[in-house]
């Protein structure tokens, strides 16, 4: 089952969490504190979001900024490519990032380690993305078990 229709319903639902997290301070400062530029590109349907922390944010309260689409002009040190399902399921916290690695459900370029030491940062994350679907009426795409 694919979780988002298309691209518009993927890049409204993972825009609003990634719009949400980027002004939350008990999660984005320590994003912010990576100093990175992260790029995940999603297919099934098609996506690319792209987090800037690694310069000052454009935007009053946020810490950094998240771009949409391939047209950013930024060369993201790390890249994450992966099913838009296999996005979905990591921010419910049910992929196991190193699995997922060894598996080759998620593709990663550039550094891992500087993605690693993310983790622990996005694990208040796993509680958001839920509660926000819930409140913009898409319990239907929460993942309980």
């Amino acid at each position: 089952m694919a979780y988002f229709k298309d691209e518009a319903e993927l890049h409204h639902i993972l825009g609003m969490l990634y719009d949400r997290v980027k002004i939350n301070p008990a999660v984005a400062p320590r994003i912010r504190e990576g100093k990175i530029v992260i790029q995940f590109r999603y297919t099934e349907p098609t996506g690319i979001a792209t987090i800037n922390a690694a310069a000052p944010p454009t935007q009053p309260g946020a810490f950094y900024d998240v771009f949409w689409g391939d047209d950013t002009g930024l060369k993201p040190d790390v890249q994450m490519s992966m099913k838009a399902d296999i996005a979905h399921q990591f921010w419910h916290g049910k992929v196991n990032l190193m699995m997922a690695l060894t598996r080759r459900q998620i593709i990663a370029k550039g550094p891992i380690p500087k993605i690693l030491k993310l983790l622990p940062a996005v694990e208040p994350v796993y509680a958001i993305y839920p509660v926000m679907l819930r409140e913009i009426g898409r319990a239907d795409l929460v993942i309980t078990k």
